[in-house]
């Protein structure tokens, strides 16, 4: 009777052993993470662009006189002036030219009056028809001499071509006017200085005539300027192409320095993916591929200009290829994954400008 009662539960606990069944295999299948994936396709990037270059009249004009052989007696302009269309610079020492004007308005008057005399002789047999046009002619020819005599006298007067700044002054006081290429004077017409900068060709893709860019100036001042000109023509050798950023008239924005640009609303179509998808280690930057067969792998990859949300790859993957949205995925090469496309974030909006 003892053993029965023994017997009996371990044969319950047996039968109960017998019964539960074995835990089931879990596929690689089931355990594949669920990932959104997006597309390496190009896309509009808006974003900062920096550059830097040398500051330049915007239009130079140079000064030098017109006529040769007088001297300089004085000096009516300086370096950093700003002078107007006009305004007298130099002033020659008119001695010389006057001594001349007064001989020439001489022979002038003599001739003047030499042709007067014949002026009603024409066919009267008095003079031959040759002396009356002899003498009409010299008269001519006097008259003609003192007129550019007297244009040389003004011309005594050096005057700026244009308004504008003066720059650079070579010219003193004892100077002999002499002809040559060196000026007198080197003016940035009407004060206005800017900022020739070099982008490389892609970059020169994203600027536009008219965008605004912030100067950042040698002496650490900021300054608003706008594109005027963007180079029609690359550098064959560097490869680089030029922007000329127009900036204000201001004390403090000088010719011949140098400054940076930055335009911070650059944009341009390239290769690129959410900068999300981007992972860094100590290899450098990477993303994660998906395969046909959803299984993914690390590939290197080489990143450029960045904005909006999204960052242009230089070098990597193959347009069309899915990549892993979230680089913050704890991934292992060929994981297999449960891959979700859909679109790729809106790019992010442009901060408002200040007014």
């Amino acid at each position: 009777m003892k053993l029965a009662k023994v017997l009996l539960p371990l044969a319950a606990v047996l039968a109960l052993a017998a019964c539960k069944k074995p835990p089931e295999k879990v596929s690689e299948k089931d355990q594949a993470r669920a990932v959104r994936v997006v597309r390496v396709e190009s896309r509009p990037i808006v974003g900062a662009l920096a550059a830097s270059g040398n500051l330049l009249p915007r239009e130079e004009a140079a000064v030098l006189p017109e006529v040769t052989g007088y001297r300089v007696s004085r000096v009516l302009a300086d370096v950093g002036d700003y002078v107007r269309a006009g305004q007298v610079l130099v002033q020659l020492d008119p001695a010389l030219l006057e001594a001349q004007i007064a001989a020439s308005q001489a022979q002038a008057a003599q001739a003047n009056d030499q042709a007067q005399r014949v002026a009603d002789l024409d066919g009267q047999g008095v003079l031959s028809q040759e002396q009356i046009a002899q003498r009409r002619f010299q008269a001519q020819a006097a008259n003609a001499n003192l007129r550019n005599l007297q244009t040389q006298r003004r011309k005594l007067s050096v005057t700026a071509p244009v308004s504008g700044l003066i720059l650079e002054k070579t010219v003193r006081p004892g100077d002999l006017s002499a002809g040559g290429t060196t000026p007198w004077f080197r003016m940035a017409r009407d004060g206005q200085v800017e900022l020739s900068a070099e982008l490389g060709e892609a970059d020169l893709a994203r600027v536009r005539i008219g965008q605004t860019a912030t100067v950042v100036l040698p002496g650490g001042g900021v300054a608003q300027g706008r594109v005027r000109l963007i180079s029609p023509q690359i550098d064959p050798n560097t490869k680089l192409g030029q922007v000329r950023v127009l900036l204000p008239v201001r004390s403090d924005i000088r010719a011949g320095g140098f400054a940076r640009a930055m335009f911070s609303d650059a944009a341009g179509q390239a290769l690129a993916v959410p900068e999300t998808a981007i992972r860094y280690d100590a290899d450098g930057a990477s993303v994660m591929t998906v395969a046909d067969n959803n299984r993914v792998k690390r590939v290197a990859v080489q990143t450029g200009p960045r904005g909006g949300g999204y960052v242009q790859l230089v070098r990597g993957p193959a347009p069309g290829t899915r990549v892993v949205q979230n680089a913050a995925a704890f991934l292992l090469d060929n994981d297999l994954v449960r891959p979700t496309e859909g679109a790729a974030p809106a790019p992010a909006a442009a901060p408002a400008k200040k007014q």
